[in-house]
């Protein structure tokens, strides 16, 4: 490729990379071969660590139980289809003929809270997992090292809506479903 071609393809991947950040999603723009591609953007490494401790613990107390991350999981009642950063099923539960995990089988979902979207989390997934029959959900924040459960999804007034919301500090243990996680090596973003 010419320098000129180089340079309005970096034009456009720029502009277009403008625009991915602004996606909840968190799109990344990369260029490679003449070409542009989007990709998701990685987790950050805080992210990835919070959820590994969370897994090795959900998989030592229940080895029953598969603690599954990046997987889709799905209510065959309302259509709602999340990827949660992870969820606790039994084996028992696993129906490997589907692409997507049954949410309503679920035992409990766990999000780490992204610094560029917490909305996502802490609103929109609280609405959600409740609807999706999920039993429990655990929220880890890294960025202000907090972790809620929240648990008792029934109908109210407000509609289905988890009925218990209760917050930890990082280094408290954290008694969700039938786990009591340990919380000391959860790790907070790193300050800006």
């Amino acid at each position: 490729m010419d320098p000129d071609e180089i340079r309005r393809l970096r034009q456009v991947a720029d502009q277009l990379a403008d625009f991915a950040e602004r996606l909840e999603d968190g799109w990344k723009v990369e260029i490679a071969e003449g070409q542009i591609s989007f990709v998701m953007r990685s987790p950050s490494l805080p992210h990835g660590v919070n959820v590994r401790v969370l897994r090795r613990q959900i998989e030592a107390q229940t080895p029953h139980v598969f603690a599954i991350n990046g997987t889709d999981a799905e209510d065959p009642v309302t259509g709602l289809s999340k990827v949660p950063d992870l969820m606790a099923i039994a084996e028992a539960d696993l129906d490997h003929s589907q692409r997507k995990a049954d949410s309503r089988r679920l035992l409990l979902v766990a999000e780490v809270v992204s610094p560029r979207n917490p909305n996502n989390d802490l609103r929109e997934k609280l609405e959600d997992y409740p609807r999706m029959g999920v039993p429990v959900y655990v929220v880890v924040d890294p960025r202000n090292g907090s972790v809620t459960v929240h648990s008792e999804p029934k109908e109210g007034p407000d509609g289905l809506r988890y009925r218990s919301s209760i917050p930890y500090a990082f280094g408290e243990p954290v008694p969700a479903g039938q786990w009591t996680f340990d919380t000391a090596d959860l790790v907070r973003y790193p300050s800006a």
